[in-house]
């Protein structure tokens, strides 16, 4: 079962995340707290929403979980929605999980007129682009993505207070 994640399931998706970036290799880059997590989804301005995969067995135990934001194509003049984040327990995959979170983003793009649904996967991970692929995905593999944080982030911000950006 997919539903709309709530406030209560904050504490699991914050787990979910940590087990994700463990699977990444990147378990040391997650800083995030349950507490900007819980702001970002269910705060006055949310930033991001969720979905959570249920188990119909275990009392409808959290098995997995869809981050997303909107984002916007100047192309095609409409939203979009930007999977940040798609995870299941690894002794629960194989059950539809993970094609369910995808058909619900894939509905929401329907019915709200959005045109696009995209995310990004790690190159080594064989398993999921043979998924996303099977799923009528295709690479984008024309695009690089780039990430200013840290150090880099902070310098530019610096260069543009200068230039009085």
């Amino acid at each position: 079962m997919i539903r709309t994640a709530v406030l209560d399931d904050v504490p699991v998706l914050h787990a979910l995340v940590r087990e994700l970036a463990a699977y990444e290799k990147a378990l040391d880059e997650v800083v995030a707290s349950e507490d900007q997590l819980r702001e970002a989804l269910f705060g006055e301005r949310p930033a991001a929403y969720a979905h959570v995969a249920t188990a119909e067995e275990g009392g409808g135990e959290v098995v997995g979980f869809a981050l997303w934001f909107l984002n916007f194509s100047t192309w095609r003049g409409v939203h979009g929605i930007y999977l940040e984040d798609l995870y299941v327990r690894p002794d629960r995959r194989g059950g539809g999980h993970g094609k369910a979170l995808l058909a619900e983003l894939a509905r929401i793009c329907g019915e709200r007129g959005y045109e696009r649904l995209e995310w990004s996967v790690l190159n080594w991970n064989a398993p999921s682009i043979a998924f996303y692929e099977s799923l009528g995905a295709r690479p984008q593999d024309e695009w690089t993505v780039y990430r200013l944080t840290d150090g880099a982030l902070v310098r530019l911000g610096a260069a543009g207070e200068r230039l009085g950006a």
